[in-house]
């Protein structure tokens, strides 16, 4: 026997969309509380010690938070290279974005404290700000846009066209996702620094938090209501190989309906919104008792919740196409071969527990609060 064939193809079509579902939340869930103290930082920081307090809680850990983002490009790149040649070319002005208000945190991170001149600390805290605010905003509108459908179609040899644009990309259904992922990002912010900061930073943190929470639910909701209104779903006219192969122009896709209507034919899939409900809740309630790890978990708990909500909605649905439906990418007809899929898997198996694992060595040395007294202790040349 072939040792690939001990797992059958759909198998692990499936193993890695939950894999790249895991990828996608771990992401959000560390480094969406680094984006949200970037957001947060002109706020709750009145003074350069302030700021200080709260760069230093993330200083340490969010370049190791970034690498789950280049983990999540890496499995769209070798396990879904049709989702991976589609949207990173049609959303590439997006991606440019993106990339580069990201760029900007490592280099605000190391030169704000080289100079002692308030003009500029305050340019690169700005930078910090940018570099935190327009990441999840872009990222929401991309969920925005994947939920609605991308103007792509695929040519008989599978060559993506792309007939839209970068701000075709900002109708207000996907500013709507955006706002709610940057509220999202705030609630996590304001719960790290209620979680590791200390003094004024800490409660100017927490009270943002609450109101960003109350926000998350409130448009969430609302993400919701639009989704079952005004938003029509995609689904399959034709029985679907689920083992067969890698060509969505094999299949015949509808649109119409409601993407809700997954809820009828999997209810149990009715966690996933619950979750991001509940986590949004447990944060807020989290956030007004003081209690900080009440408050970090629900709040990661949302986080996951949301991201899971769009993932377990849309299955097997990953882009669908508004030009020519048949062309819409799906987990049975946009994967690797079944080769490389079982391939990736084993060394996943081997090396994704180990950066779990010195992740949360990291997470247990770095541990501990964050106070004006121990920065201003700090030499002036780390942030």
């Amino acid at each position: 026997m072939i040792l690939h064939e001990l797992m059958d193809y759909e198998t692990l079509r499936v193993i890695w969309w939950v894999l790249l579902g895991v990828l996608l939340i771990a992401f959000a869930a560390t480094d969406g509380f680094d984006m949200g103290v970037g957001t947060l930082l002109p706020f709750v920081g009145k003074t350069d010690l302030e700021r200080r307090v709260a760069i230093n809680t993330v200083g340490p850990v969010w370049e190791g938070n970034q690498v789950w983002f280049i983990l999540g490009g890496g499995a769209i790149f070798a396990a879904f290279p049709t989702l991976y040649a589609v949207s990173f070319s049609g959303f590439y002005l997006a991606m440019f974005v993106v990339l580069a208000s990201l760029i900007l945190r490592p280099v605000a991170f190391k030169y704000r404290s080289k100079r002692d001149d308030p003009k500029w600390r305050n340019r690169w805290d700005w930078a910090l700000f940018v570099g935190g605010t327009v990441p999840p905003v872009i990222f929401g509108v991309a969920i925005g846009n994947t939920i609605q459908g991308a103007p792509f179609r695929l040519n008989d040899d599978l060559l993506s066209i792309y007939e839209g644009s970068f701000f075709a990309l900002l109708d207000p259904i996907s500013l709507l996702f955006g706002l709610t992922a940057l509220a999202m990002t705030v609630m996590h912010g304001g719960a790290w620094l209620g979680l590791k900061a200390d003094g004024p930073v800490a409660e100017r943190g927490r009270a943002i938090g609450e109101k960003a929470a109350l926000a998350v639910i409130a448009l969430f909701a609302l993400n919701g209501l639009i989704l079952a209104t005004l938003v029509p779903g995609y689904q399959f006219v034709n029985p679907v190989d689920t083992a067969g192969p890698s060509n969505p122009l094999f299949n015949e896709v509808a649109r119409g309906g409601s993407w809700l209507s997954a809820y009828a034919e999997r209810p149990w899939i009715v966690f996933a919104p619950i979750m991001g409900f509940a986590g949004a809740a447990g944060a807020w309630l989290g956030l007004r008792a003081r209690n900080e790890g009440l408050t970090f978990l629900s709040s990661s708990a949302s986080v996951a919740g949301m991201i899971l909500t769009v993932g377990l909605t849309m299955f097997p649905f990953i882009l669908p196409s508004t030009l020519d439906p048949n062309s819409s990418l799906t987990v049975w007809d946009s994967t690797s071969s079944h080769k490389t899929l079982f391939i990736m898997l084993f060394a996943t198996a081997i090396f994704l527990p180990l950066i779990l694992l010195y992740t949360a060595w990291v997470y247990k040395v770095l541990w501990g609060k964050v106070d004006e007294d121990s920065v201003a202790a700090s030499s002036d040349t780390v942030y």
